[in-house]
């Protein structure tokens, strides 16, 4: 009978496997290698850059009206705090009027709008809406004074 080989002394080689279906490399490399797309932007990235957009524009012509009341604040919430008993329809933005040390704030409420808006020009249109009726009540006006394409229905 031949003596039993020993294990320690059998040299190691690495396990090979075929990429069959191209989906190697997936490690470290991922987003730092020329020609590797980025990553997605989250709904909240794609959100909060809607809302940017729409602020830049119609906040614009109200700096001095607004920095005479004080300091505001845009904010983005993904849902309203409601009550069990709430029956009304979900609001889409708030208006939190500046108390002691606080700035004004607008808050616009992401889950809601999105789900009232089919498409991008739909979510800026409406996003552009709620900022301009907000707007209108911190500054005592109205909508369409705000924002001269203020649309109602839209």
């Amino acid at each position: 009978m031949d003596d039993p080989v020993d294990e320690a002394a059998r040299p190691v080689r690495p396990v090979r496997r075929r990429d069959r279906h191209g989906r190697a490399g997936r490690g470290p490399q991922v987003g730092t290698v020329p020609g590797v797309r980025r990553a997605r932007p989250t709904p909240g990235a794609r959100f909060d850059a809607v809302v940017l957009a729409v602020v830049s524009v119609v906040d614009a012509p109200w700096h001095a009206h607004l920095a005479a009341l004080g300091e505001l604040e845009y904010a983005v919430e993904e849902m309203p705090l409601l009550p069990d008993d709430w029956d009304d329809d979900v609001p889409l933005g708030s208006l939190v009027r500046a108390r002691a040390g606080q700035p004004h704030r607008i808050v616009l409420f992401r889950r809601p709008l999105e789900r009232r808006s089919e498409s991008r020009t739909d979510l800026e249109e409406l996003v552009r809406r709620v900022v301009a009726e907000l707007l209108a009540e911190l500054l005592g006006t109205t909508p369409d004074t705000v924002d001269p394409g203020y649309d109602p229905d839209a």
